[in-house]
């Protein structure tokens, strides 16, 4: 894909364009017609490239939503994880030490 910097003509810049004339040069109507097609393109390649622009722009904001949102799942789940691991530990302390205490 050409990178947007490179881009050389505006549309005005085809609208305007002004073509010398020779004795047996182009005929002007065919090239106006001609340059009329080529804003229009330009103008609808202009409009695809602000469209997709704010798409890419909002998917990252939405992935930026989705990363947080993971990640505050797996902090959760994590402090879940830790709570149900000392539980277990202090279970099995109780079981092992128990009985040396009570000897």
């Amino acid at each position: 894909m050409a990178d947007l910097k490179t881009i050389r003509l505006t549309k005005n810049d085809i609208l305007h364009k002004e073509f010398k004339t020779a004795f047996h040069g182009y005929q002007a109507e065919e090239v106006d017609q001609f340059l009329d097609i080529v804003i229009n393109d330009y103008e609808t390649f202009n409009a695809e490239i602000a469209r997709l622009r704010d798409e890419n722009k909002r998917l990252k904001s939405e992935l930026a939503e989705e990363d947080g949102r993971q990640h505050s799942a797996i902090l959760a789940n994590q402090g879940q994880t830790n709570y149900d691991i000392l539980k277990r530990l202090s279970n099995l302390e109780k079981h092992v030490f128990g009985h040396r205490l009570d000897e």
